[in-house]
């Protein structure tokens, strides 16, 4: 793909995500939505390769569902009460379609299925496109209707996410499923709290794509799809993929890395709620994600070839890592650390 086309797909995504957080009324949003999917589509069948395209018809077709759903629900609520303003949806049907809609644009249990398959079939740059930028709008629509919305339905959603996300992510050796399916496990989190305090979901959202962000651009630098490619980067770029690991483990959750603080935060605020029985559940079943984590961190720094499975070995050349790698690796695991050194500054 040439550098004007990749441009001008790019300032497509830009420009939808931004008519889309920055409108007041259902028909702007919806275009925006539109924009951005039309742009993203170029991206992942970029490749020409078979899966590539059966990636890309998937999302077409899921995302187109997802718009068509979105503009009946804001039609449905503007026909019952006149209003066509984003915070004024208050019929209960139009408030049940929407949530279906944006559980299909974000991959939300039970309409999650689409994601991880889209995921396989994409590049690991367009993959971190899916998984951050292309959430960012949806995000921003279940943050400005949050108040209307069933928080029961929403709450079943999110342990379920988190449930599945978990567990289907255990037996994968494709590294852009495994990401796929933490993705499905981090929107639950996201999910769970948005009812009672979507600030906390948005933090949770903007840290989630700081991690992420550092996984795939590091996974993109040694050029890894797959766990037993994972497993021969140590001794090519042993610094990488040591903030491999500690990036990894702060994706899940672990103290005192970045990727604690939405968690802690998220629990704490669910306690409060007097929603202890569902922080309970969703911090038991965050365990799942935690060990395909490992996982993936004990297959990029523990194991050392020539004790890997069969596959065709890379050139081992000395590409220096590029600037944004490490600022986002750094920010990944020691934000929460610094915080209150920054605090007291500030």
């Amino acid at each position: 793909m040439n550098p004007q086309a990749k441009l001008i797909f790019a300032l497509s995504l830009a420009m939808g995500t931004t008519i889309t957080i920055s409108s007041n009324h259902w028909i702007t949003a919806w275009a925006g939505l539109e924009i951005n999917t039309l742009a993203i589509l170029p991206l992942i069948a970029k490749s020409h390769h078979p899966r590539a395209i059966e990636a890309a018809t998937k999302y077409f077709l899921t995302q187109s569902a997802a718009s068509a759903l979105v503009l009946f629900s804001s039609m449905t609520n503007a026909w019952h009460t006149g209003q066509w303003d984003i915070t004024q949806l208050t019929h209960p049907v139009s408030c049940l379609i929407l949530t279906s809609a944006i559980s299909i644009k974000l991959g939300l249990v039970p309409f999650h299925f689409w994601f991880p398959e889209v995921l396989q079939g994409s590049p690991l740059t367009t993959g971190l496109l899916l998984s951050t930028v292309m959430k960012f709008p949806p995000i921003t629509l279940l943050y400005m209707t949050a108040p209307s919305l069933n928080p029961t339905l929403l709450i079943s959603m999110a342990i379920l996410s988190v449930a599945l996300g978990g567990w289907m992510g255990l037996n994968q050796t494709q590294i852009r499923k495994i990401l796929a399916f933490s993705s499905i496990s981090h929107l639950g989190w996201m999910a769970a709290i948005i009812s009672y305090d979507p600030k906390l979901t948005l933090l949770n959202f903007y840290l989630y794509s700081l991690m992420t962000a550092a996984v795939f651009l590091a996974l993109n630098s040694i050029k890894t799809l797959k766990l037993s490619v994972l497993m021969t980067t140590w001794a090519k770029t042993p610094s990488l993929s040591a903030m491999l690991l500690l990036t990894l483990l702060s994706l899940a959750g672990l103290p005192p890395l970045t990727g604690f603080l939405p968690k802690w935060l998220i629990i704490q605020e669910l306690t409060k709620q007097d929603m202890a029985p569902a922080a309970i559940t969703i911090s038991l079943l965050s365990l799942l994600s935690l060990f395909f984590y490992l996982r993936l961190a004990y297959c990029a720094t523990i194991t050392l070839p020539p004790h890997t499975t069969n596959h065709m070995k890379q050139w081992h050349t000395n590409k220096p890592v590029h600037l944004s790698v490490a600022i986002l690796t750094v920010s990944a695991t020691m934000l929460l650390p610094m915080s209150p050194m920054l605090s007291s500054i500030v």
